[in-house]
């Protein structure tokens, strides 16, 4: 049993006692303002509405954005200072710090965005009242943000993982991580997963059971088609990582050693559990943002995408090779030529299906009139830094070179030229592209598109050094070094992340304070545009009301109402009470929790 008394809180880390008195005096400041808005949270907080769960998703994803890109500025910062000493973080600050950055970016700011979007659009584009189950739509909202809670709280309470974002042992193991921040790693990320697994089966009932009438699927746009590949992946892949942290919480707890090579386990064959759920992960999220923009492309150029069904082969392909994938992440673990080769082909094999969708978009573009509005230039950003990453990663996909490259900042240019690339701007695109939709406004403030300019050289200066740094021999997560040399392009790493916080704090602006407001005309504006609109891939007339006022036909398999319950978020509070107190191994009220939570359950499946 661990006591809780004053030790517990990071007094000695100035940093976090700054940052913990900045925002409670935030919060008592401006807590007596906001009235007005918690009584809307109120509201969205118990509503099946799934436009509105799709809105805090949204709202939850930017604000986490935020405290994750804080992370990588800290450790852009303790990297310019650390030549030839540790900087201005403790060891045991940094290494909590890339650790959360990490986990935070993944399963806090793209999932909850991934999720939110798709909430939105996907019934709108099937022509549905709602998802399948709105009630557990809102149940893996609140359990997305009580995990959320959780990793937020190991700043105050405790400590976080210094294990690495993906928690490798022995390194995760008591012997070596003795205390809280594992075991608040493992329930973060574990509580998370089971509201995404949810999600998953949601979406994926709803696009098969509740399309509109004579909707089939040659003729679902390629954006559903995405959805339903990046589902399907979803609920293959998390439950092997539910398994992995449910393991890895017995080996520390009650000595069962399933990882632990002294006592029989296998530590590699944690790695290779862990990317067998990582690689798919990665095309879970990329897979929506390549039918975001599918959708874009034919908006701009006002014509179908180039060959529709090599896309959604395509798709399909990339869906299948990414499970035949996961090795390339350690070629260096020694297992030989034979796996080394076959793992090496289907990297590259991957890549082809990817090409597909690239040169497809680019024919649509050249046999067309396009219009070079702002959406052009989000995908222009996407081709050029995804296309980089992707080449990048044809280079790592090689095990002579991996072996060169790996753990090296080359790896971290290509991860990030990837995702932010690839997954974040088309989210950030996807919003820009259906921002009448979400918000019921004509169209978004100027603000928004302007920043597009700051993502772009961003994520630019940010990242294309570390490609020269990997070259030159530095390693990640360095925490002091004595070349030179390094400072300079260390230096200018951090001047571009200084430039996506500006883009981030532009885009919270502009979603928080500068929407234009809807006028009377805004309606007619919207239906009556002289610009042909596009849905499901085929060209239909301006007086498509269906897209915009979802005037729905009664659907023979579910009936749906957007009635209001407080059970999904009481449960999901008292899972987070349960893991909380099973974390500090306060067993008396991890039991009393566990017990209220069970009733709640039962409560909730009869309701």
């Amino acid at each position: 049993m661990i006591n809780i008394n004053w030790n517990i809180f990071p007094i000695n880390e100035f940093i976090l006692t700054v940052l913990f008195l900045l925002i409670l005096i935030t919060i008592i400041i401006i807590l007596p303002f906001k009235i007005e808005f918690f009584k809307k949270i109120k509201n969205y907080s118990t509503t099946f509405n799934h436009k509105k769960i799709g809105k805090i998703y949204l709202f939850l994803s930017f604000l986490m954005m935020f405290r994750g890109l804080t992370d990588a500025i800290l450790i852009r910062l303790q990297q310019i200072l650390c030549y030839k000493h540790k900087g201005f973080l403790s060891d045991h600050h940094y290494c909590q710090i890339f650790t959360a950055h990490g986990d935070i970016m993944i399963f806090f700011v793209a999932m909850p965005m991934l999720i939110g979007i798709m909430n939105i659009i996907i019934p709108l584009q099937i022509g549905s009242k709602d998802v399948a189950f709105p009630s557990l739509n809102l149940l893996s909202f609140w359990l997305t943000f009580f995990s959320t809670l959780l990793i937020n709280i190991s700043l105050i309470v405790g400590e976080f993982a210094k294990t690495g974002w993906l928690g490798y042992p022995p390194l995760s193991e008591k012997t070596f991580s003795p205390w809280v921040g594992v075991d608040y790693w493992d329930w973060s990320i574990q509580i998370s997963g089971i509201g995404t697994i949810i999600s998953s089966i949601n979406f994926i009932t709803t696009i098969l059971k509740l399309r509109k009438k004579n909707l089939f699927f040659n003729k679902l746009s390629i954006f559903i088609w995405t959805c339903l590949c990046s589902n399907i992946l979803i609920l293959i892949s998390f439950p092997i990582l539910t398994v992995l942290l449910f393991q890895i919480f017995l080996d520390r707890n009650l000595n069962t050693h399933f990882y632990s090579s002294f006592y029989g386990g296998q530590q590699m064959l944690y790695i290779n559990l862990i990317w067998a759920w990582g690689h798919p992960e990665v095309y879970i999220l990329i897979l929506p943002s390549f039918g975001i923009f599918s959708e874009i492309i034919s908006y701009i150029c006002i014509k179908n995408v180039f060959s529709y069904i090599s896309l959604i082969y395509a798709t399909i392909s990339i869906t299948v090779l990414s499970f035949l994938v996961w090795l390339h992440h350690f070629f260096t673990m020694g297992s030989g030529y034979l796996s080394n080769i076959f793992f090496s082909i289907s990297t590259m094999i991957i890549a082809i299906p990817t090409g597909v969708k690239i040169f497809n978009w680019i024919f649509t573009i050249l046999f067309s009139n396009y219009k070079k509005n702002i959406l052009f230039f989000w995908f222009l950003s996407f081709i050029l830094i995804f296309s980089i990453g992707g080449f990048s990663g044809i280079i790592l996909s090689i095990p002579n070179l991996d072996f060169i490259f790996h753990n090296s900042m080359f790896l971290i240019a290509h991860f990030h030229s990837v995702i932010i690339g690839g997954v974040l701007f088309g989210y950030l695109s996807g919003l820009n592209l259906w921002y009448n939709l979400i918000y019921n406004n004509c169209e978004l403030n100027n603000i928004f598109n302007f920043n597009i300019l700051f993502w772009l050289i961003g994520v630019i200066l940010t990242f294309f050094p570390f490609y020269l740094l990997g070259y030159c021999g530095m390693i990640r997560r360095i925490n002091i070094y004595y070349n030179i040399k390094w400072e300079k392009l260390l230096f200018i790493s951090f001047f571009g992340s200084i430039l996506i916080l500006i883009a981030i704090i532009f885009q919270l602006i502009s979603f928080m304070f500068f929407k234009n407001k809807k006028n009377i005309n805004c309606e007619r504006k919207i239906f009556r545009s002289s610009e042909f609109l596009y849905f499901n891939n085929f060209l239909i007339n301006n007086y498509n009301e269906f897209y915009y006022k979802k005037k729905y036909i009664e659907n023979i398999f579910y009936i749906t109402s957007h009635n209001k319950s407080y059970n999904p978020f009481l449960i999901s509070l008292f899972f987070f009470f349960t893991s909380f107190f099973l974390i500090w191994k306060k067993i008396f009220y991890f039991k009393f929790f566990f017990l209220i939570l069970i009733i709640y359950i039962i409560m909730y499946f009869y309701e």
